[in-house]
């Protein structure tokens, strides 16, 4: 009797949870918006979150790093708990069981911790180690060397924890520098958006691949890598295995480029603003394109001939790919969906496609970065710029920017932990041939657009 009571009260409060929403980008933006409120509610009352928003410090003797843990050790296992909680609603809020996730996070937070303290030494900018990239790195050795346990999978969900870090991205990025560089953002992504996807689409298509893989493979490359490839490939009606290839080739590009970006604009000396830029006009996944602007920010400084600040770089990918190229998934969608259903398929049922479609493919997640924005410019709009220097980020953004590391890098580990290259070979040649091509045109579009077109903005950024 007592389990069949519990069994309901369970699914009555999986009920609820639904009603707060049912779907992974509206749980993003509620526990992204939770922390921006929480925050803002404990700065304007003269305190702030950063005690929850622990890192590991500075290092150049390991007993540093033992030292600050053990003094810190309850901070960090409240944020541990933090994390735990809000991912384990979301995952009851979509009908899904958290029995495994519990441990499988435990051991995915002790990685991303460990990834911080790395991170941290003092030699790790000279070795290049910035945690992104390790975080990556050392999930794909893993996954490619290691049949990894299937408990282990539950929390490996990387679409949810970067949909979480992006929402938070929005209170570090204010209306004001939106305003300024957005036009610019839109225009260049719309260049670039439509000219990589007729690229890779006529390439796949001479290829003599179908139309619908080669529409796939065309706004994966276009747009937003894995979350386009699902969206269009739904709205087309693409086999489950072109899919699947699809964003196995998005991901290795995308890793391969987060190496490869940062690399050529460090050799280049190319100022972070403009850097940020061509990352996010070039790279194909959101979580990849922030791991390469994080490194190549965090040469600012540090590296001798290469201008600007850490945050221009985050900012102008932000701007670049989040608000600009990401927008298009939904037009890719309902376009496509038109084209697949009135000139692709047979018209036997007389159904007419639905334009309703592209507020389905939207990326909602989206929504919550503006909000997230909003919170805080109008938390801060009286400030003048030298006091929000001094003030608002020591006390408000940067718990925030703190907490957004944590849910990157566990987005990082998931998508190197999750990555197969032997998906890849599976396809064949001619799906990973006519990507390259509009991988070879991306590159070379986007460096001219953010140096030699649009230069002049991006290297002003937020200034």
């Amino acid at each position: 009797m007592a389990e069949a009571v519990t069994g309901e009260q369970d699914r009555g409060a999986a009920k609820i949870l639904r009603i707060l929403g049912g779907k992974e980008d509206s749980w993003a933006i509620w526990i992204g918006l939770s922390i921006v409120l929480a925050s803002a509610a404990l700065f304007s009352a003269g305190g702030s979150l950063r005690w929850l928003a622990v890192l590991p410090p500075k290092w150049s003797d390991i007993w540093q790093v033992i030292a600050d843990l053990a003094q810190n050790w309850p901070r960090y296992g409240a944020q541990f708990l933090f994390w735990l909680a809000a991912f384990s609603l979301t995952l009851v809020a979509l009908g899904q069981q958290v029995r495994r996730f519990v441990p499988a996070f435990s051991l995915l937070y002790l990685a991303a911790y460990g990834i911080f303290v790395l991170g941290q030494w003092e030699g790790a900018v000279r070795y290049n180690l910035e945690p992104p990239l390790v975080a990556l790195f050392a999930g794909l050795v893993i996954a490619n060397s290691v049949r990894l346990p299937a408990w282990l999978t539950s929390a490996l969900r990387g679409e949810l924890y970067v949909k979480t870090g992006i929402v938070l991205l929005g209170a570090t990025v204010p209306f004001s520098l939106i305003a300024l560089a957005g036009p610019i953002a839109i225009l260049q992504a719309s260049i670039v958006s439509v000219v990589t996807f007729s690229v890779i689409f006529l390439a796949a298509v001479k290829f003599g691949l179908d139309r619908r893989f080669a529409a796939t493979l065309g706004v994966g490359g276009a747009v937003c890598g894995v979350s386009a490839a699902i969206a269009v490939a739904g709205a087309v009606g693409a086999k489950k295995e072109d899919t699947s290839v699809t964003i196995t080739i998005v991901i290795v590009w995308a890793i391969v480029m987060i190496f490869a970006l940062p690399f050529v604009a460090r050799a280049l000396s190319l100022p972070t603003g403009i850097a940020g830029a061509w990352i996010g006009t070039s790279e194909f996944a959101d979580a990849a394109g922030i791991a390469a602007a994080q490194a190549y920010g965090g040469f600012a400084g540090k590296v001798a001939g290469i201008e600007g600040t850490s945050d221009q770089a985050l900012q102008a990918f932000t701007l670049m790919k989040v608000v600009g190229r990401d927008v298009w998934i939904g037009i890719w969608a309902v376009v496509l969906a038109i084209v697949a259903t009135t000139r692709w398929e047979e018209r036997t049922s007389g159904s007419h496609p639905d334009v309703r479609e592209i507020w389905r493919r939207f990326p909602k997640f989206i929504l919550g970065f503006f909000l997230a924005s909003a919170l805080i410019t109008a938390l801060t709009a009286s400030y003048s710029l030298t006091d929000y220097n001094k003030v608002a980020v020591p006390g408000l953004i940067a718990p925030i920017k703190d907490l957004r590391s944590w849910a990157f890098i566990f987005c990082f580990l998931s998508i190197g932990l999750t990555t197969r290259f032997s998906t890849l070979s599976a396809g064949g040649r001619k799906p990973f041939g006519a990507f390259a091509i509009g991988v070879a045109v991306n590159l070379i579009l986007g460096f001219i657009l953010s140096v030699h077109i649009f230069g002049d903005y991006w290297a002003r950024l937020g200034q």
